[in-house]
Parts: structure tokens; C-alpha cells; sequence
């Protein structure tokens, strides 16, 4: 979790200014984007947060998918809106941090974009179809490297997490394999069981539940330690000294347009804030692999600079550069 101011923690009534920012309130329906299809971790935050912000504001909230682009459809969607208050963006890391260094041709900028706050972040996990014949990560690789450039992987797009940890994977332990990105994790991962792809990066927190019904065969997790809902799954780092800085933790949050108001920032915040602290998120959070990313305001807009910033080194220095889809 985002490290908390001190007054995050207080009543809402105990906040300096805050009785002022909650005189907004919605006058519609609240809509959210989703850059991606569903089935993944963005649609599942979504329609987590879809129905508390109903009964919090007395107002319908629904959940639209606009997917393709690696997330970049969905994102300027978000941004054609009035910056009213009554749409949002259930953003990711993919459109809203690694895509400004990788793509030639992005559509919108970081200034563009308001951070309001974030919702779960986790781990990627690398998960096979039961006929891949690895059972841990140095076999998948030695396989791999046995058949070069015969094997598929799937990514929720071009852009998103999951394919740069594939991307960083290959080029770490020195494979080749055919990238299939979809429009979405759900779609990625229907592919995956039915044995049409071999093996992708998932983000553990939408590809848990495939895990755990025997559908895939996971072999590591991305994050720089075992994740306690697998514990028997390896950290990718401690499989083979080739791996030995790889770490990827996919993370997902809500953004608005950044001509929205302050006052209007504030009472979405602050509704997050309240939304994480229910049992059923938490509960939800716990149950996928995840750690909930609530933060100020302040807190959530230098998370995402943070992530920009790393994500374009590390694309700056292998070179990768793409157009968008």
C-alpha cells in the first residue's frame, strides 16, 4: 500500500477543507472506461468500484469496455468526456505509464491525464497450457531455446504489462517466441486454456482463479518475492541467475481528465478511500494476489511519474519503439 498521510486516516469530517470539497456531487450517471476487454484486473476493479459508487452517490455508475490500441482507445475516450466528474478511467500501467516511451505516435500525454487513485497492484505470473512439456521456469526456457521462434505467447495488447514482461523475459534468458496480443487478459487467457497460445505473463491478479481450477501450469511470479497465494510458485529472480533483477509488478488506478476540478478530485478520492476500506475489497484484494493502492491525491500522481519514468529507462535502453495499434 501507498504510504499514507496522517490525515488519510482520520474521519472524513477531521480533514482541514474537506466539508467544502463535498459539495459536488454527481448530477449523472457515472460512467467508467475500461482501456481493456473484459475479464481482466482493470474490469474486475471496475466493477468493484462501479456499484459502491452507486450506492455512495444514490446515482447509476456503469462499466464500459473500450478496448484495442494498448489501452490507448479506452484512455481517449476517457479524455473526449466533459471533464465533469461523471466519467472516469480505470486506467493500468500499460496506457498510463509505459506506453508514453514506447509508442511514436501517442494520441495524449501525461499531462493530459489526473490521477486520482489507484486500486490493486501485483505481480504478473507466467502460466503454461498443461501440453507444454515444462514444469518449472529453466525448463519452459531450455524448451524454448530447443524450438525457437515455434512457440506463442499471449498479452492483454501491445504496450500492456504482461507483454513487456514477455518481452524483457526473452530477451533476458535469451529466447524467441511469437508474440499474439488480444484486446484484453480475458481473451488472452481464453486462448491460453484452449491450447491456442503456449504461455503468456498474466497479471496474477485476473489469472489466480485459471491457477487454481488446473486450467494453466504457473511456473514464476514476476515480483521480487513468492506471492502468499502461491507459495509454491517461484519468484521468476530466484529460478536462474539470468533473472536474477527481474521484477514486474503490474498496478491499476483511477484517472480523470486534467482539466478536472480540484473540489471534484477531492470527493473521488475521498470515495476510494472509503471503497478500499470495505471488507469485500479487501477481501477481494487478499483472494487475487493483490495489494490494495489507495494514496492521497499527491501520493497516487507521484506513484504514477514514478512509473513512467522507470518504464522509459528501461524501454529507452532496449530500444523498443512501436506505433500504436
Amino acid at each position: 500500500m501507498l504510504p499514507r498521510r496522517s490525515a488519510l486516516i482520520l474521519p472524513a469530517l477531521a480533514l482541514p477543507g474537506l466539508p467544502r470539497a463535498q459539495a459536488w456531487k454527481p448530477a449523472q450517471p457515472i460512467r467508467i472506461v475500461v482501456p481493456a476487454a473484459p475479464g481482466g484486473t482493470a474490469d474486475i476493479s471496475a466493477r468493484l468500484l462501479a456499484p459502491f459508487l452507486q450506492s455512495h452517490f444514490a446515482l447509476n455508475c456503469v462499466v464500459e469496455n473500450r478496448s484495442g490500441g494498448g489501452g490507448t482507445i479506452g484512455t481517449m475516450e476517457m479524455l473526449r468526456a466533459p471533464a465533469d466528474g461523471h466519467t472516469l478511467l480505470l486506467g493500468n500501467i500499460g496506457p498510463q505509464a509505459i506506453a508514453y516511451s514506447l509508442f511514436r505516435n501517442m494520441p495524449y500525454k501525461p499531462a493530459d491525464l489526473l490521477p486520482i487513485a489507484g486500486t490493486v497492484r501485483g505481480p504478473n505470473v507466467l502460466v503454461v497450457h498443461p501440453s507444454v512439456p515444462a514444469h518449472t521456469l529453466p525448463e519452459l526456457v531450455a524448451h524454448l531455446k530447443a524450438n525457437p521462434g515455434k512457440l506463442s505467447y499471449g498479452s492483454p495488447g501491445v504496450g500492456q504489462s504482461p507483454h513487456l514482461t514477455g518481452v524483457w523475459f526473452n530477451q533476458a534468458t535469451g529466447t524467441e517466441a511469437i508474440h499474439v496480443p488480444f484486446r484484453g487478459a480475458g481473451p488472452a487467457a481464453i486462448e491460453l486454456v484452449a491450447g491456442n497460445i503456449n504461455y503468456m505473463w498474466d497479471n496474477l491478479t485476473s489469472g489466480i482463479q485459471q491457477i487454481r481450477a488446473g486450467r494453466v501450469r504457473a511456473l514464476a511470479v514476476s515480483s521480487a518475492e513468492r506471492n502468499p497465494q502461491l507459495p509454491d510458485v517461484p519468484a521468476a529472480r530466484e529460478t536462474m541467475p539470468e533473472l536474477a533483477n527481474f521484477e514486474v509488478n503490474t498496478w491499476f488506478g483511477v484517472f480523470m481528465p486534467a482539466a478536472t476540478s480540484p473540489a471534484i478530485a477531492e470527493v473521488m478520492n475521498d470515495a476510494m478511500r472509503q471503497w478500499h476500506q470495505t471488507h469485500e475489497v479487501q477481501a477481494r484484494w487478499r483472494e487475487m494476489g493483490g495489494t490494495s493502492l489507495y494514496g492521497s491525491l499527491e501520493q497516487f500522481a507521484g506513484f504514477v511519474n514514478n512509473e513512467i519514468a522507470k518504464w522509459g529507462r528501461v524501454i529507452q535502453k532496449e530500444g523498443l519503439q512501436m506505433e500504436v495499434g
